[in-house]
């Protein structure tokens, strides 16, 4: 009897709203990737979308899983979670599969797992705690952000080295959020910010490799190269712009149903939406993502402990970097690269790490009540 009663007292604190707009997301992602995966000549994607119903059933198993653990409990074995994602991207750089010039996933007979998604939230979770300690209101210094720094940067070297700089670039974002709602001392910040801007020219002569520079020389100017590096960019922006207002409705799209439409089931899943349900459906998918921040935001406002919110907006950084990159790429708005939008476009890392990492602000939720 009592057992039951601490089921109905969790199942009331269970935030429905914030888990409504995440399936939201999941069901506009369906319709679009059923459209992206059944085209005129598309019959070797088709199991796409059914593997991505089995990825959506583990996410959410994670989702809830996620949420019914202690997010402490997570947080208290962050090293081991760490430690195994580490291991898992020097693995990469010996077993990895390469695949379009990159190897980034570890064949795992039924699946290719990608170590480098998994480590966003690894991240997070192993940042929570140290941030967490530091209670100076004058903001971390210079001995405090030695040890996230160093944490921040095995997985970031061995990110770039796949090569995936997109990723590795959102692994320093999201450190670099947590660290700044921590607060960062001034005199420290500054030159931070000053340094970074003089090594801009160092790192495109010496870090950026030929196609990298390519790719942002294509974004500054589509058209020195249409039927090459130019051609993403360019066939994206023809599908966002043809949707208008109503789009030109469900896999009626030609650029997508046509194939002009590179990577449209992930990284231009985005486009496949604009193009078919147009500028309505578009700002509705933004509308709910921006719902599901603030959401999110709030949790954070109202967590019971500063790991609480810490871990929150960790989490809510990955899936702000993830939409606000890959909408601005499919838009013309910044260069190319290889990042998904979270909880529409086909993948099994990025679907299961995305929603462990939402459930683990559910998590947060459901223990902001003392009683």
């Amino acid at each position: 009897m009592q057992l039951q009663v601490e089921h109905r007292s969790r199942l009331r604190k269970f935030d429905f709203n914030f888990a409504l707009v995440i399936l939201a997301l999941n069901v506009i992602g369906l319709i679009n990737l059923y459209s992206a995966t059944h085209g005129a000549n598309s019959t070797e994607m088709n199991r796409l979308f059914i593997s991505q119903l089995f990825w959506l059933g583990g996410g959410w198993s994670c989702y809830i899983i996620s949420t019914f653990i202690d997010y402490k409990f997570f947080i208290r074995v962050a090293f081991i979670i760490y430690g195994i994602n580490l291991l898992l991207l020097i693995a990469v750089k010996f077993f990895g599969k390469v695949a379009l010039g990159a190897q980034r996933w570890l064949d795992l007979g039924f699946f290719f797992f990608q170590p480098s998604e998994t480590m966003k939230v690894a991240l997070v979770l192993i940042l929570t705690p140290i941030l967490a300690r530091h209670s100076s209101s004058r903001g971390l210094g210079l001995k405090e952000l030695l040890l996230p720094i160093l944490i921040l940067s095995v997985p970031f070297v061995l990110t770039v080295k796949q090569p995936d700089l997109g990723t590795a670039l959102t692994l320093g974002a999201i450190a670099s959020s947590m660290i700044l709602f921590v607060g960062v001392r001034r005199n420290i910040l500054i030159p931070v910010i000053v340094a970074m801007s003089l090594l801009i020219p160092i790192a495109w002569n010496y870090s950026l490799k030929d196609y990298q520079r390519e790719r942002i020389h294509t974004f500054l100017d589509p058209g020195r190269d249409p039927k090459g590096s130019g051609y993403n960019s360019i066939q994206s922006k023809i599908a966002v712009g043809s949707g208008k207002i109503l789009g030109k409705g469900f896999r009626k799209g030609t650029q997508s149903q046509l194939e002009f439409l590179p990577e449209r089931h992930t990284d231009f899943i985005f486009s496949v939406l604009s193009e078919e349900h147009g500028f309505v459906g578009s700002i509705t998918t933004l509308g709910l993502f921006c719902m599901l921040l603030l959401l999110g935001v709030r949790i954070a406002s109202q967590a019971r402990d500063k790991a609480g919110a810490l871990l929150t907006v960790g989490i809510l950084s990955i899936l702000f970097c993830h939409m606000f990159v890959n909408i601005g790429m499919v838009i013309g708005l910044l260069p190319i690269v290889g990042i998904p939008l979270p909880l529409v476009s086909y993948g099994g890392s990025s679907l299961l790490t995305t929603l462990f990492g939402l459930g683990l602000i559910s998590s947060v939720s459901l223990r902001k009540f003392l009683f």
